[in-house]
């Protein structure tokens, strides 16, 4: 299997203001394209090729295989996080989803505030997660490649914090888009088939 770079959802205009076409170009075409390239080269000839990316980054994660795990998981990371964000986002949950994350967080500003803070408060390189983890609805960070999926939990969505994701547009203020991606970009259609699958898959 030999694993492509998925376009975008959407055009590479359709983010902005609050995600430009050129942090796109190269986030997009250039980022996310060497990690796919780099996991096709590492995973040539080895017991890892044929299989599926989910299976590549939970069978690679504590191995040996760093340059595995880390090109698998985010590959994986950013194909999820472009489906994340969408030109008509932001506003309100609803549904089972919107029901659940008021009766795990309270209420919407603090999911906000908590995935501001997972976002925020990441030291470095890493991403930020809506999860379902045994039933319940949790917000977490992971470093570098982190990829929930490898610790058993159940991504609903993500933003990439690495500066690549945001510094063309921000510079270091990673608290400004994390909150256009809050107010304008979150996708929770996206979020909301994933948590209803997830559940029915439980």
């Amino acid at each position: 299997m030999t694993f492509k770079l998925p376009d975008l959802p959407y055009d590479r205009t359709a983010l902005e203001p609050h995600i430009s076409a050129k942090t796109l170009d190269y986030h997009h075409g250039k980022h996310h394209k060497a990690y796919v390239d780099k996991l096709n080269k590492a995973i040539k000839g080895t017991a890892y090729e044929g299989q599926t990316l989910e299976d590549i980054i939970t069978r690679s994660q504590g191995s040996m295989h760093t340059n595995v795990f880390n090109n698998a998981a985010q590959a994986w990371n950013h194909a999820f996080l472009w489906q994340s964000m969408s030109p008509e986002g932001g506003g309100s949950p609803s549904g089972p989803l919107k029901e659940s994350l008021d009766r795990q967080f309270g209420d919407l500003e603090r999911f906000a505030h908590d995935f501001k803070q997972a976002a925020t408060r990441q030291f470095g390189s890493g991403w930020a997660w809506l999860v379902l983890d045994q039933g319940k609805l949790k917000v977490v960070s992971t470093a570098n490649a982190g990829c929930p999926i490898a610790n058993g939990q159940k991504p609903l969505l993500t933003l990439d914090v690495w500066e690549h994701a945001y510094y063309l547009d921000f510079q270091n203020d990673r608290g400004t888009y994390v909150d256009g991606f809050l107010q304008h970009l979150i996708n929770w259609e996206f979020a909301s088939a994933n948590y209803s699958a997830r559940r029915l898959a439980a």
